[in-house]
């Protein structure tokens, strides 16, 4: 693929930008056809694909469980284009309870590790002593990822979501992604009490399941939620009382020790209130220029999420290893696993590794061909 091939996010723009103007490429293509043809009817004619080979997932029937996750798809259009364009799963960007806004451009970079296949090894030295990051963007492409968990006002958000869940054509499922939002002052009780309150106001759009986030920093700097299991165990289990019978995925970051992830499967799934998790988002690290000064600007911002190709191996490690627990608690929840699928074999290599369902963001926004390349090779 060609260095000239637009993102459907265009990285050289603002967010603000993106989320007015976009998407770009194959995508704002696909839109244009869009508006002529039934919404049903426009999906069918998109999708190279055997529907007959429908797949289950979490209740829904869908064409194929792959997708695209939280974060590169900012609003409807973009959740439309992504369905157009054959990926059946589309997760809604998360969204918070207030307007929030989002880092200092840029917020991608090109990132490149040193190894030789372009891999982050998580607990590496290099992820501390830095990573060479610029705007010299190759293929197979890894990036940053220094947003700050932007959202609309639900005011904005919702209405906006309603009309993305019925975009959906045959076979087709909106995820929403949604997170509490912790401010200056806030106790415990009152940030799981804003969890609560995002998710109901998700389950006002009419929305079938949701994603809760727990793996950007919103605990301050570098700090995740789903270092505390615990916390979030408490959490999901309030949300679950809020949206009843609908499923509840958790996007979990990568957590390398056993017990920690066991505890988080015993704590949210073990009581019933997780039904899935979606895993991994990014590794974190520290980001260079070729001066070796801090590559993305302002204070607190000298590590960012990299994903893409890079983190491929821990997204596979991670989804195995949970795989393994579900197998050793004898509990029912689905893996979504996510991280590095820029190719069709990525896609099968997951699904092997115990993932029900499988995603790409930073794959899929070089290559918004990803969905039906994959189905291709499944006829």
């Amino acid at each position: 693929m060609s260095q000239g091939f637009a993102p459907f996010y265009d990285v050289n723009r603002t967010y603000e930008d993106n989320y007015l103007q976009g998407p770009f490429g194959a995508f704002a293509e696909v839109l244009k056809s869009d508006s002529a043809a039934d919404a049903s009817e426009q999906s069918a004619q998109s999708q190279p694909f055997d529907q007959s080979q429908s797949h289950e997932f979490l209740g829904f029937r869908v064409n194929l469980p792959f997708g695209i996750p939280a974060g590169p798809l900012l609003n409807e259009r973009f959740t439309t284009a992504a369905f157009r364009m054959g990926f059946d799963l589309a997760v809604y960007k998360t969204v918070r309870s207030r307007a929030w806004g989002c880092n200092a451009f840029p917020n991608v970079l090109a990132v490149h590790p040193r190894n030789a296949d372009g891999s982050l090894v998580p607990g590496s030295a290099e992820l501390d002593e830095g990573v060479l990051a610029d705007t010299r963007y190759e293929l197979p492409i890894s990036i940053s990822n220094s947003f700050g968990v932007p959202s609309r006002d639900p005011d904005e958000w919702q209405p906006d979501m309603q009309k993305a869940i019925a975009a959906a054509g045959d076979g087709q499922l909106l995820v929403p992604s949604f997170q509490g939002s912790r401010v200056e002052g806030m106790d415990r009780e009152a940030y799981i009490a804003d969890h609560v309150t995002t998710a109901h106001l998700v389950t006002e759009t009419g929305a079938g399941l949701m994603e809760m986030n727990t793996s950007c920093p919103n605990e301050g700097h570098n700090r995740l939620l789903c270092h505390d299991p615990h916390l979030v165990g408490e959490i999901t289990e309030a949300v679950k009382n809020e949206i009843g019978d609908r499923p509840l995925i958790v996007k979990l970051a990568y957590i390398p020790n056993d017990t920690d992830l066991e505890i988080m499967v015993k704590e949210t799934v073990g009581h019933g209130a997780v039904q899935g998790f979606s895993t991994i988002n990014t590794i974190s690290a520290k980001l260079v220029d070729a001066n070796g000064n801090q590559a993305l600007p302002g204070a607190g911002r000298d590590r960012s999420g990299v994903c893409g190709n890079a983190i491929r191996g821990a997204g596979l490690d991670m989804v195995g290893r949970l795989s393994a627990i579900r197998e050793k608690l004898g509990l029912d929840f689905a893996i979504v696993g996510v991280g590095g699928v820029i190719r069709p074999e990525d896609y099968k290599a997951y699904r092997e590794a115990g993932a029900n369902a499988v995603m790409s963001a930073t794959g899929a926004m070089w290559d918004a061909n990803l969905a039906r390349e994959i189905k291709e090779t499944l006829r």
